[in-house]
């Protein structure tokens, strides 16, 4: 099974899905570790990612995907063409939607250092969101610990 993580920068996908990947013992993926440099140095400026961008970073990852048989991974995946673009070819596929108040996802965010995501983003990342339909829906205001225990009980 592939587990997908999802919703805006700062809604926690990395801090909740490394400790969820260790306790079912699966390998956990960063989708931001597969960006390619064009698309790192776009959003370091401060610049939003276009779907053109996204496509062959989406394509690279379903097929990292593709060899997998159990794995959790962080990303984004705003919009329900690039759920179905990651999963292409994936038969079991859960989506786990990470999501907040914009207040806490922005405090958040500040208080971190991304190694290229900008606070300014946040704004066109809420713009583009498409909450997907049939998810496992996790309000990332409790602790790591508590949404990781929510999401194993619910797969």
């Amino acid at each position: 099974m592939i587990v997908l993580l999802m919703g805006v920068s700062g809604s926690g996908k990395t801090t909740i899905g490394r400790p969820l990947a260790k306790r079912l013992g699966w390998r956990f993926i960063d989708a931001d570790d597969y960006h390619p440099p064009e698309n790192v140095a776009k959003m370091a400026a401060g610049i939003p990612l276009e779907d053109t961008d996204r496509w062959p970073w989406l394509d690279a990852l379903n097929h990292v995907l593709l060899k997998e048989e159990n794995a959790v991974i962080a990303c984004s995946a705003l919009k329900e063409a690039y759920r179905r673009r990651l999963f292409a070819g994936i038969a079991d596929a859960r989506v786990v939607y990470l999501h907040g108040v914009k207040a806490l996802i922005a405090s958040r965010i500040k208080a971190r250092r991304h190694r290229y995501m900008p606070a300014s983003l946040l704004d066109s990342q809420f713009a583009a969101l498409e909450p997907p339909r049939g998810a496992i829906d996790v309000d990332v205001a409790a602790d790591a610990e508590a949404c990781v225990a929510r999401i194993v009980s619910m797969l």
